[in-house]
């Protein structure tokens, strides 16, 4: 899978958990999950589950605390594909 395939994808798995007065276009890999696109941490759960689940990927603890970015999402998600 492409590396822009990877960020659509993910992009598609957050825009379900954005608040009203948060668009899609808000979403870049600068973008601080809960900071910048204020993402509630039920909805960070959400988010990790949906990510596992969409590229078949198990996400340790440690990975939902570094899970601070977009870009950071994408990190983990390309080690954790690589280590398969």
């Amino acid at each position: 899978m492409l590396k822009e395939e990877k960020y659509q994808k993910l992009k598609d798995i957050i825009k379900v958990y954005l608040p009203e007065d948060v668009a899609v276009t808000d979403i870049t890999k600068d973008s601080h999950l809960m900071n910048n696109l204020n993402i509630n941490s039920a909805n960070l759960v959400d988010i990790v589950l949906d990510v596992e689940d969409a590229f078949d990927i198990r996400l340790e603890n440690e990975d939902m605390e570094n899970m601070q970015t977009v870009g950071d999402a994408m990190a983990i998600i390309d080690a954790k594909l690589s280590a398969k």
